[in-house]
């Protein structure tokens, strides 16, 4: 990984989603970072459309880079294809989501399954 490479990353790392305790980088919202010299290309998505922040994080991103040595040009897009899941998260995210008792791999589980992911117990009856 090159010098502009590790200034980019580390700078969408510093940018923290606003409802859990996890940067975007490890919740794995960023799709592709394309470098073709001092031009940096931003791929990102949102874990819904409907985000409250959808028109703040992209320009957090912007900035973030845009101070980075090196970078000349920033531009960052939104993306939806795919739709974010679970499964987007890097293993650091992974670990502090569970960390915070989420079940991720139960999460995981029914993605796979193609169900909703919630479960219902029924307790007999006495």
């Amino acid at each position: 990984m090159s010098t502009l490479e590790d200034g980019v990353l580390d700078a969408i790392k510093t940018i923290q989603d606003p409802e859990l305790p996890i940067n975007i980088y490890d919740l794995g919202l960023i799709r592709k970072v394309d470098i073709n010299g001092g031009d940096v290309h931003i791929q990102m998505t949102l874990t819904t459309p409907n985000c409250p922040v959808a028109d703040m994080m992209p320009t957090q991103v912007f900035e973030a880079v845009s101070m980075v040595d090196g970078v000349t040009n920033a531009k960052v897009e939104l993306c939806w294809e795919p739709a974010w899941s679970v499964a987007d998260l890097t293993k650091r995210g992974k670990s502090v989501l569970e960390l915070m008792d989420i079940d991720i791999n139960h999460m995981l589980a029914k993605i796979n399954d193609n169900t909703t992911g919630l479960t219902f117990e029924k307790k007999p009856t006495e």
